[in-house]
């Protein structure tokens, strides 16, 4: 996933970090957009109308990440592989060129166990990926019989139960570099976050900073403008979508749609006249 991952377990049983270890390796071959063998890259190459049977894990994220696209009107799309690799962020070749229809996430069919694509576009899970990992890496040591702990992948985050000393796992909103905004601080009890930001993944081109955030009505990186979005759900892996489809949408339309939603959402925008910050009721409530 080209980040890294860490975990803060009380009273941890053997083999937990191998356990771990497996967790991530087993969504890394489903779906890694890097590795040429993983699930991922095999639907991306398969013929075009032609069915293949997909690993549950992957089916989750595609049928949760279809959903986000529904819910947020395409802000968030699936199948945004060819504008992610024409922008350079991806591993295909940068400048090619991409694809040209509306919704490519409406060209993605669904059955149980199966999968198509309906015209030539391609999958990238970049934006709820580390999330569903941080859920499973959670089930898992659920499943190992771990009540308390906190897993972070890439700043994603879940804290479960509560420390040693009987305090939340308490954890601080990274600020953007450069903006002077208080510090979000919130205690993950059964409880995921997730923060989407321009200052982690760029690139820049012609002296102009590309965000790695791409709008798929535009089919470029957006605006300039919104700093982080940072998001609190009971699955990291709906965080994470949200977060990416609350970015791309903007101060206006994404904050609008996660008080609609009932998120607990904080949006941080670049300004001259300095950054504003924007949260939802929800996020408000919970604070206080």
């Amino acid at each position: 996933m080209g980040t890294s991952w860490s975990a803060q377990i009380v009273a941890p049983p053997d083999g937990c970090a191998a356990a771990i270890e497996t967790v991530l390796a087993r969504i890394i071959d489903q779906m890694s957009n890097w590795e040429a063998d993983s699930a991922i890259s095999r639907f991306n190459r398969a013929p075009i109308g032609e069915w293949m049977p997909l690993p549950a894990d992957m089916m989750t994220v595609l049928r949760a990440g279809l959903d986000m696209a529904r819910l947020s009107n395409g802000a968030f799309d699936p199948a945004i592989g060819r504008l992610v690799d024409q922008w350079g962020f991806g591993p295909g070749i940068p400048g090619q060129p991409a694809y040209a229809i509306p919704a490519p996430w409406t060209r993605i069919e669904v059955d149980r166990h199966h999968a198509r694509r309906l015209a030539d576009i391609t999958l990238d899970f970049s934006g709820i990926a580390k999330g569903f990992a941080v859920d499973a890496v959670a089930q898992e040591l659920r499943d190992l019989g771990v009540a308390n702990f906190l897993v972070e992948i890439g700043g994603e985050l879940r804290g479960d139960g509560i420390k040693p000393d009987g305090q939340p796992w308490w954890v601080d909103v990274e600020a953007p570099p450069g903006l002077a905004i208080p510090t979000l601080r919130v205690a993950l009890s059964d409880c995921a976050i997730a923060t989407s930001g321009d200052y982690r993944r760029f690139r820049m081109q012609d002296d102009a900073r590309l965000s790695h955030s791409i709008d798929p009505a535009t089919g470029a990186p957006i605006a300039p403008g919104v700093a982080s979005v940072t998001v609190l759900h009971n699955s990291a892996m709906l965080a994470d979508a949200w977060a990416t489809a609350i970015t791309i949408l903007g101060p206006d339309r994404g904050m609008a749609l996660a008080t609609r939603s009932g998120l607990a959402a904080r949006l941080v925008l670049r300004r001259d006249a300095g950054p504003m910050e924007y949260m939802t009721p929800a996020l408000t409530a919970m604070l206080e």
